[in-house]
């Protein structure tokens, strides 16, 4: 059975740093893409990147040089590292599978506020 589930969420101060995790099952990483979703409140699902085992990709300008994703194949995971994070990053944050919305794992809450 397909399976996404993302950890790693929480309460942050703002420039403070978050690290995902998205553990997969039920597929290979090896054969399939990972991306990261964010449905900021009032927002539509927003694509962050799309990593595979050939190629990443980050979309926002707004979150380029502070969202950096990764993949480790062994454990078939895959992380989003954030770091300078501001409050507009709150959000629920999901990863998927293919990089397709319609994949979307379950999520994990993201807030930054002092």
């Amino acid at each position: 059975q397909v399976q996404l589930a993302e950890s790693g969420g929480g309460l942050v101060q703002p420039g403070g740093s978050l690290r995902l995790s998205c553990a997969a099952s039920g597929f290979t990483l090896v054969d399939h893409a990972i991306g990261w979703f964010r449905q900021t409140p009032g927002k539509k699902h927003e694509i962050i990147s799309c990593i595979s085992l050939h190629d990443i990709i980050v979309y926002p300008d707004s979150v380029k040089g502070r969202f950096f994703a990764s993949m480790d194949i062994s454990k078939n995971m895959v992380y989003l590292q954030m770091n300078s994070l501001k409050p507009e990053d709150t959000g629920v944050y999901y990863c998927a599978r293919d990089c397709m919305e319609t994949n979307l794992g379950r999520g994990t809450q993201v807030i930054v506020s002092s």
